[in-house]
């Protein structure tokens, strides 16, 4: 399953929570979404999603975000 990397403006768990309850919307289609405030990193595993797809859902945090290409 990809594995797609994200940097995202986070300066507090409450930035994190928000970044897993925008992407959990999309039930089934994301899986092992992992936040981390220190590094400003959102992983998010995904079999039917583009990057830019996750990026858009993730912009309705009102956070700064963008893809980390690999």
């Amino acid at each position: 399953m990809p594995t797609f990397e994200f940097t995202m403006e986070m300066t507090c768990e409450g930035c994190a929570a928000a970044a897993k309850k925008v992407l959990e919307k999309l039930g089934d289609k994301v899986s092992n979404i992992q936040t981390d405030v220190t590094s400003q990193k959102v992983l998010v595993d995904s079999t039917s999603m583009t990057s830019d797809e996750l990026l858009e859902q993730l912009k309705k945090t009102g956070k700064a975000v963008s893809v980390v290409e690999k």
